[in-house]
């Protein structure tokens, strides 16, 4: 009796000694037909087939198709990239991600019929969809909770070592926090400028724009007169009233550097904000204008722009999609995180920049300083950019997206994994990366007619570098563009080398080595600025030496030991 092997072994001897089971590769040659000289007929005279040819050649059959495959997708992306931009945005609405019950409640029908409140007025823009923060998502998972759990625990030791070193200096527990004392200073008047700001916001844009939507039902001639003069008004609000009166609030009171971003940042939020709401609003107007379809043109009511001033976005719609509860435990949890990223922030900052800097702050600015100081920088940039994203872009927005039942969570991708610039600075801050997108990117193609899409790319390169150096001066109170020059320079030269066509482990890599030397840069020198500032002031300043770097020609007394010193922040 035959075992089962010998049986599967004699069916494949007569599978290859039989030429018919194989595909006809070398033109349909018949088994009794013979070789005509023919280097790639590879038929012997029995009728047998070379099963290592039948192999290679199958490989380069793989090999051509792979490569033709790579070819024609390259092809297809270049031709059809404006296509691929408008069906993306498309996707987005038909997103049906699965939500816990505990999240949001399934839609009813009526729920489902009012998403169509929640498309952009004219049919191209971002869509609002329910959807998570992809962290809420991940922390799911026990293992990338681990690294959570390991960040907590790194904070823990900063705070021992803080309690033990105060200990062996001082000879007790120094529980005085002076660097937040020292940095969130006249705070009461931060508090005053933010409401002068947002009253304004809320009523000088709405009345502006309801006041010019009523002109537009009169004469032509008298539709443009009011169009160039509620223009001009709204303009001038920008630039004057939030461009200008803030600022010289925080640098008439020398404001401390905490207390300067938070009233910088939120200038230039409800700025954005209110583009946002007469961007969006103004097209409807016109197109009123032209059917007529109503007695007159839909304005959008207070409640919904002040809703819109306080949402977790800058895209303006008249409704967005909610939660149907709070969960006020989901909010305090968020709040308690965005504290305890302050105070490790503070831990940061006190363990491993001040002690740092201090020693640097004695020597004289030379290649090897600044090079020891970038690599030295490193950790501690590391550091404060994954702890702003944490605090900022996931807890703070979801917590303020939790109090109002916002429910598009969508603040952030999942940048991390960015083997590419260009998808990096997609996936960082999505929210400000929208704003740019649709207000600043598609408008600049739409007046251009699409003819200059590198200068519209370089145009939102220039007005995120020059927004990001006006936080950055107003705050530190000198100006020194090291941000600037990195986001004109390597930012664009990056978003060019490390494109989207990059693939693979190695990219991602680099991405991140460009990254935290990039950080370790941005640390050290605007620290290094920061001690020559004060430990170098100029008697006699003119213009020029308010923007030459201080650092550059900063003298100090190297004989003088620290303790002669009187240290500051």
């Amino acid at each position: 009796m035959e075992t089962g092997g010998e049986s599967l072994l004699r069916s494949r001897s007569r599978a290859v000694n039989n030429p018919s089971t194989f595909p006809d590769l070398d033109g349909g040659s018949s088994p009794g037909r013979h070789p005509h000289g023919n280097a790639d007929n590879r038929i012997t005279s029995n009728g047998k087939i070379e099963v290592e040819h039948v192999i290679s050649k199958k490989l380069q059959l793989k090999k051509k198709a792979e490569g033709l495959k790579s070819d024609l997708m390259r092809q297809f992306e270049s031709q059809v990239h404006d296509f691929m931009d408008s069906l993306i945005e498309e996707s987005t609405s038909l997103e049906s991600t699965p939500l816990p019950a505990a999240f949001s409640s399934p839609l009813s029908d009526k729920e489902r019929s009012k998403l169509g409140h929640f498309q952009p007025p004219h049919g191209h823009g971002k869509h609002f969809v329910t959807r998570r923060s992809l962290l809420d998502e991940l922390f799911e998972v026990n293992h990338i909770r681990t690294i959570y759990h390991m960040f907590i625990a790194l904070l823990i030791l900063f705070i021992l070592s803080t309690f033990v070193v105060d200990f062996l200096d001082e000879g007790r527990l120094v529980l005085d926090f002076d660097l937040l004392v020292y940095a969130f200073g006249q705070f009461p008047l931060v508090v005053c400028t933010w409401l002068c700001m947002f009253l304004s916001v809320l009523l000088v844009p709405y009345t502006l724009f309801h006041l010019w939507s009523q002109s537009q039902s009169g004469s032509r001639g008298q539709q443009r007169l009011y169009t160039w003069l509620f223009g001009s008004a709204f303009l001038l609000y920008q630039g004057l009233g939030l461009g200008f009166l803030p600022t010289f609030v925080v640098v008439t009171n020398s404001l401390p550097p905490a207390s300067c971003f938070i009233v910088t940042i939120e200038q230039v939020r409800l700025m954005m904000k209110a583009h946002s709401f007469v961007r969006e609003n103004v097209p409807r107007v016109l197109a009123w204008k032209k059917d007529k379809t109503s007695s007159g043109p839909v304005v959008p009511q207070v409640s919904q722009y002040l809703y819109f001033l306080f949402a977790p976005t800058l895209i303006y719609r008249d409704k967005y999609p909610r939660n149907p509860v709070t969960r006020w435990g989901y909010v305090a949890s968020k709040l308690l995180q965005v504290l305890g990223c302050l105070f490790y922030t503070y831990y940061v900052f006190v363990r491993l920049c001040i002690p740092q800097f201090r020693s640097i702050s004695l020597q004289l600015f030379n290649l090897r300083a600044m090079v020891l100081c970038v690599f030295n920088s490193i950790l501690p940039g590391v550091l404060v950019l994954l702890l702003g994203f944490f605090a900022f872009l996931h807890c703070w927005l979801n917590a303020f997206a939790e109090m109002l039942r916002f429910a598009d969570r969508m603040f952030y991708k999942d940048w991390w994994n960015s083997t590419s610039y260009a998808n990096y600075y997609r996936t960082w801050n999505v929210v400000v990366h929208d704003w740019l997108y649709y207000y600043v990117y598609k408008d600049f193609l739409f007046i251009s007619q699409k003819r200059f899409r590198p200068a519209a790319m370089f145009f939102v390169f220039t007005v995120s570098a020059v927004v990001h150096e006006y936080i950055l001066a107003v705050s530190f109170g000198f100006f020194y563009p090291v941000l600037f020059c990195l986001f004109m320079c390597f930012g664009m030269m990056f978003n060019f080398i490390f494109h989207d066509r990059r693939k693979g482990p190695i990219w991602n890599i680099l991405m991140w080595t460009s990254l935290f030397l990039g950080q370790g840069v941005i640390m050290c020198l605007y620290s290094q600025e920061w001690y020559a500032r004060r430990y170098c002031p100029l008697k006699e300043s003119s213009f020029l030496d308010l923007l030459k770097p201080r650092s550059w020609s900063c003298q100090r007394d190297l004989m003088a030991g620290p303790d002669k010193i009187k240290w500051d922040y």
